[in-house]
Parts: C-alpha cells; structure tokens; sequence
C-alpha cells in the first residue's frame, strides 16, 4: 500500500491540494487521512457523489486549480449528470481527477453487487469521454496523479485514475470503535424484529445493516419473505420500502436506513410525506459515521433528522432516541399510524466479531418476497 501521507504532501508540492468525495473501502487510508489532516477549504466530504463533483467545479471556478473527487466506482452513476452535462469540454470545461476505488474488478473475487459495476468501470469511462489509467502499482501512483493533473488542464475536462485494491488502503482494516452506552445496530434491529415479528417486511440498508438484518430473523425464526437486503445502490433502500408499501396494504413496512445513506438521497424523505404510505416506520440507525469504509465522520450527530423528516410529511416524536425502552415507546405510538413514521435512533459503532458474512441467494430471497406479497 502506498504511503498515504507521504503521497497527499507530494501532490500538494504539485498544486493537488483539493479533495472531495464520499469514502469507499478500497480508498480507505486515503479517505481518512485527508478528513484527519485537512482543513474544511481543503476537504469536503460530500453526501453524494454528484455533489462531490459541483463542489469541485465551484473550487475550480473559484482558484483555477484542479480539484480530486473520490468515490468507489459505484458513484459513477450519482456523479454522471455533473460530469457530462456541466463538467464537460462541450459545455463548461471543467478539469477535474476522478480517483475511483475499483469495486468488482474482474480480476479480483468480490460481491454479485459489484461485478457488473465493475466490468463497465473502464467502459463507462470511455462513454463519457474521460481519459483514465488504472492504479495497480505502488511505485507509478503519485506518477499517474502527475499525469492526470497535465491531462485534465490539457483538455480542459475530468480524468480518472481507477484504483485496484490495496493500493490506497490496507488490506486488513484497523478500525477501533470508541466506547459508547448506546445501543449498536444490531440491538436496535432485534428489538423491533421482536416488536413487530412476522407481521412486517424488513428493508436494510447498504453495508453491515444487511448482515446483521438477516442474522436477527434467522435467530427469530422469521423467513426470507419477509426481507429485502439492499445489498448495493445506497441511499435508495427506503423508496423500494415506498414501492412495495403502497402496494401491499397487509404488512408494516419497516426501513432500516443508515444516517449516511439516508442524507445521500435525502429527497426520498419528501416524496415518502407526500404519498403518506400507511404503517410504514421508517429507522435510522445513526452512528454518525461512514463505519463500513473507515468511519469517516458524517452529519448524523449534528443535525436533526427527526425535524427533517418532520418537514417532509412523517410523524415523528421529534427527537432522536438513545434507548431500548424508548425505541419501544416509538414504536407504540406509530402502531397503526395512517401516515408515514420516522424514528432516528442513535446507535455506537462496531460490529460483532462472530457476525456471520452475508451468504445469500439473491434471486431465491426476492423470488420469496414477491411470492409472499403476491399470495397474500
């Protein structure tokens, strides 16, 4: 793995001194280092990566100098829009060095969420008229940078630099979790699995959310029709909980977002007020961090997602819970409620270390959702 420090102070000696994105594992050193190190005119950490790349467009506009936006390669899709109809040499010429973590690269075994994105990776980066070179050798990194800034200023447009694994980060993650009396996720999940039993379906959000969904209703005995494990496209998990509970009038939906997948596509909030689906409780498990990635610090402690979602139309108690007893209370209070609920729960990082790995048939699990609503 290259030395991270070493190398954000050698781009900086070549004017790379502006980072913006929103983390990825395969970037994992590099993302925390620059949250670390760099002060807020320096580094941004975005809520989706399409607001990564305007923010790098205004940074250039502002200093004329050649902003780096991170992502992993599944942001490609938030950020395309910024990329080919503002960023572009046919519209307003925007240089900009796109440092993409490449998950599912194909010569690397990785998650069936992956693979497809990884394949056209390098496909979509010729689609949208981007240049790029791929980062597979330690000693060719901050070389590849050099050439990247060169090439974006050259052409007057963004570039890419795709990361292989293990270049930016660790292979093996040293994360440490700070102490905490809070409730973790899993806590959390397994007293509204309890609560709520067979007589809900259960969505869960990207990242551990999932695993530890699955391990509760196993343990509870609940089968796979009552789930749906939204094991890629972060941020969208609670407008597939929409779709199916304004269709399907004989369960509770419950929503299990994260605080970071919630703010990235915070605009389903508004949509889910404004069609007022029945029984549908929606829960963010807010640990303030990006803690799959590095445990990047998000918005989540800062602001009130209960007032937000107040805003758009849900019912609220209006303010976060901390404990199991007043998760519970919540609970209670939106049994049976006509509008939309919204509960933000306050949550400690960490995961356990026996939580199993999620092994699951993608197809089989959603073919027994859509039997289960079907039938009933």
């Amino acid at each position: 793995m290259v030395n991270v420090e070493n190398l954000i102070q050698e781009l900086q000696g070549y004017g790379i001194s502006f980072f913006t994105g929103v983390p990825d594992s395969l970037l994992n050193d590099f993302c925390t280092y620059l949250e670390g190190h760099l002060p807020n005119n320096r580094h941004v950490l975005a809520a989706n990566e399409g607001i990564a790349v305007s923010v790098a467009a205004g940074y250039h506009l502002a200093t004329g100098n050649v902003p780096v936006v991170y992502m992993q390669n599944s942001g490609i899709g938030n950020a395309l829009n910024p990329l080919v109809s503002m960023a572009h040499k046919d519209v307003y010429s925007i240089p900009i060095i796109l440092l993409v973590g490449w998950r599912g690269d194909p010569d690397v075994k990785d998650h069936a969420q992956h693979k497809k994105q990884g394949e056209l990776t390098p496909v979509l980066m010729d689609d949208m008229d981007i240049p790029y070179k791929i980062l597979d050798k330690e000693e060719s990194v901050l070389e590849h940078f050099i050439w990247a800034k060169k090439e974006a200023e050259k052409r007057m447009s963004p570039v890419a630099l795709i990361a292989k694994k293990g270049i930016l980060a660790a292979n093996v993650k040293k994360q440490s979790y700070p102490e905490s009396s809070l409730m973790n996720r899993e806590e959390a999940i397994s007293t509204v699995v309890d609560y709520f039993k067979n007589l809900a379906i259960y969505f869960a959000t990207t990242g551990r959310a999932t695993r530890e969904l699955c391990e509760q209703l196993k343990l509870q005995g609940i089968g796979a029709e009552h789930e749906f494990l939204n094991v890629g496209s972060m941020g969208h998990v609670s407008s597939v909980a929409l779709g199916i509970a304004l269709n399907n009038k004989n369960n509770y939906t419950i929503c299990f977002d994260g605080d970071a997948a919630c703010m990235m596509h915070m605009g389903s909030l508004t949509t889910i007020g404004r069609y007022k689906p029945e029984r549908f409780i929606h829960i963010v498990l807010n640990n303030g961090v990006n803690e799959s990635v590095g445990g990047q610090r998000t918005p989540g402690y800062d602001v009130s997602l209960s007032k937000i979602a107040a805003a758009c139309g849900y019912k609220t108690i209006g303010h976060h819970v901390e404990s199991k007893e007043d998760l519970v209370n919540a609970l209670k209070d939106f049994t049976n409620s006509k509008m939309p609920c919204f509960i933000d729960v306050h949550v400690r990082q960490g995961i356990r270390k026996d939580m199993p790995k999620l092994d699951i048939d993608h197809h089989q699990i959603i073919s027994a959702l859509r039997n289960y609503i079907t039938l009933k």
